[in-house]
C-alpha cells in the first residue's frame, strides 16, 4: 500500500477504529497482562481505545485505510511532557471497570519512562485489523506522517513504545532505534521504547 492510500479519520469513523485497533491489539503479551481474560478483553477494549481515537482526533493526528482497517494515532508532546485527556481518570475507570488498577499501572510505567525535553510526537497506537497485516499498510502509515515530521523546520522526533520485539524489528526497519532499558511491566512483559529523529538539511 502506498501513502496516497492513507487518509485522516473523521469523527464518524471512531467506532470502527475502535474495534480495529481492538482486534489488532487482542493477542499482544501487554493486552494479555492488562486483562487476562480473553472475553473480558474483548469485551473491553473497544471502549478503552475509544478514549484514544477520541483525543487523537481533538487534539492529534488521526490516520487510517480508506476502507476503515487500520488506524494510526499520533499525539503532539512538547517539552514538558503529555497531557491526559479531559475526564481521563474517570472516563478510564467507566471503560476498563474491574481492571482499571492494571489500566493505571501500565499508564504510570508509560508515563514514568516517558521522552522528556525533547518536542516530539508520539506514536500512541499503530494497528492493523488482523485480517488485513502484513500488505505494507503499517509501513505506509508510518511514512505518511514521517514525512510531516521530516519537512518540519526543525524536524520533528517520533517516540513509541514498541510492544514486542516483532513490532520493534518494524520500527527499526523505519529509522528508529533503541532509546532507554524496556519498560518492564510488574510480572509481565516489557515495553520498548524507541526513538526517530532527523536532522534538519544542510543549507
Amino acid at each position: 500500500m502506498s501513502s496516497e492510500q492513507i487518509v485522516l479519520a473523521r469523527p464518524e469513523d471512531t467506532d470502527v477504529l475502535s474495534r480495529v485497533i481492538a482486534a489488532s491489539f487482542h493477542s499482544l503479551a501487554p493486552s494479555a497482562w492488562l486483562i487476562p481474560d480473553e472475553a473480558a478483553r474483548r469485551e473491553v477494549f473497544p471502549g478503552y481505545f475509544r478514549l484514544f481515537v477520541e483525543d487523537a482526533l481533538e487534539r492529534g493526528c488521526a490516520y487510517t485505510t480508506a476502507d476503515r482497517t487500520a488506524a494510526a494515532l499520533w499525539f503532539p508532546v512538547d517539552a514538558i511532557g503529555e497531557p491526559s485527556p479531559a475526564d481521563y481518570d474517570a472516563r478510564l475507570s467507566a471503560a476498563t471497570g474491574r481492571w482499571v488498577d492494571r489500566f493505571r499501572t501500565f499508564d504510570a510505567l508509560l508515563d514514568k519512562h516517558h521522552l522528556t525535553g525533547v518536542r516530539h510526537d508520539h506514536l500512541a497506537i499503530l494497528a492493523v485489523d488482523p485480517d488485513h497485516q502484513r500488505r505494507g499498510i503499517g509501513t505506509a502509515l508510518l511514512s505518511t506522517h514521517h514525512v510531516h515530521l521530516d519537512e518540519a523546520d526543525p524536524p520533528i522526533a517520533a517516540y513509541l513504545e514498541a510492544s514486542d520485539p516483532q513490532t520493534r524489528a518494524l520500527y527499526l526497519r523505519h529509522g528508529y532505534t533503541d532509546l532507554a532499558d524496556p519498560i518492564q511491566l510488574p510480572a509481565g512483559p516489557c515495553m520498548l521504547p524507541m526513538l526517530r529523529c532527523r536532522t534538519a538539511p544542510p543549507e
